[in-house]
């Protein structure tokens, strides 16, 4: 017994008569352990109420318990959901998470990246975008022997991702079948992969549709809040008007439903407004936002999945699964008015 009155795996070994190896192996769920040995170790952990050392642990495998969830310190309510689907792939086990941002200037981040690995030695790290998009974290990570599991779109195409191009096709189709054909967006950071793949679904299902595309019908944003208020307020003096805008994040799509009420235009009587992500925040606007649900929770979950076994085994080129979407629909979204009237007047003509 450990000097703080603890049970150790000696006192399971002696309690159970058998050799610490084979406590040891039970503990790592070694299949060299027969079924008998297997129960018979189960039954004292179970009547003593065992808990083996972590740390112990970590130092007989050669490896560490913890994983790490590194992000920029932007898109908090991304990075909770990630973190809760994390933290419910790790109940009942022997990892913990550790959560660093990487934040300040890009250039700076490797940096900061490497003193956070050498510091801490997680066994394994999971990357939100944009970071799991650089390269040189990507390096970093390799350089420190540390593996990572990629978050979104990636270059290579090795990211665990949804299909979030796609997804914006069908936020944009179910618009047009809302009789609505003067559609915006608010797109995402210029060169973050994550926001070109929203963009270019929007692009797609406009041009299937033979919808105006034009560049008048798009606008910047850097993802916050600040940026959907000036993109909304431009998009809101177009003429004609849109009836529907796309925001490629909730942050933004509050910033136009801010515009709008400025402009005493009503949401949805008037204008139709669409989110992404699905976060927190679309049950807290005014009317509650329509958005398109990215199953962050689940990505996060996989990662851990992927990394909990045996880090060492992680490999990039791994295929990695696709997460769908889904439309959660709220109070943002309406049929564009006059539609219904359009449509009796061409079932009129024909």
């Amino acid at each position: 017994m450990a000097d703080d009155g603890r049970l150790t795996i000696n006192d399971i070994a002696r309690l159970a008569s058998v050799s610490t190896k084979t406590v040891s192996r039970y503990l790592n769920d070694s299949p060299l352990l027969s079924d008998t040995m297997r129960a018979r170790v189960r039954r004292v952990i179970e009547e003593t109420g065992f808990v083996p050392n972590a740390q112990a642990r970590a130092l007989a495998l050669r490896r560490n318990f913890l994983l790490a969830l590194v992000h920029t310190g932007d898109e908090r309510a991304r990075v909770e959901q990630v973190e809760d689907g994390m933290l419910a792939a790790m109940a009942g086990g022997e990892l913990a998470l550790l959560i660093q941002p990487l934040e300040g200037p890009a250039s700076r981040r490797p940096a900061q990246l490497h003193t956070f690995l050498t510091r801490h030695n997680p066994s394994g790290v999971v990357l939100l975008p944009p970071l799991a998009e650089d390269d040189r974290i990507i390096e970093a990570c390799r350089h420190a022997g540390t593996p990572c599991i990629r978050l979104g779109p990636t270059p290579d195409g090795a990211g665990l991702c949804s299909a979030d191009r796609a997804a914006m096709a069908q936020a944009v189709a179910w618009l047009v079948g809302l009789g609505h054909s003067r559609i915006g967006l608010v797109a995402g950071p210029e060169g973050a992969r994550l926001a070109q793949a929203r963009e270019l679904g929007y692009l797609d299902a406009m041009a299937d549709h033979g919808l105006d595309r034009g560049a008048a019908l798009i606008e910047p944003g850097d993802n916050s809040f600040t940026s959907g208020l000036a993109a909304g307020r431009v998009l809101l003096e177009v003429s004609p008007r849109p009836s529907a805008i796309i925001a490629c994040n909730d942050a933004m799509a509050a910033g136009i439903l801010h515009a709008a009420a400025e402009a005493r235009i009503t949401v949805p009587d008037d204008l139709s407004v669409i989110g992404f992500d699905d976060t927190p925040l679309a049950q807290m606007t005014c009317p509650p936002l329509t958005s398109m649900q990215i199953p962050w929770a689940a990505l996060g979950a996989e990662a851990v999945r992927r990394l909990q076994d045996d880090p060492r085994q992680v490999t990039d080129d791994a295929a990695p699964p696709h997460f769908g979407a889904r439309l959660i629909e709220r109070g943002s979204v309406a049929p564009r008015k006059g539609a219904q009237e359009d449509s009796r007047a061409s079932l009129s003509a024909t």
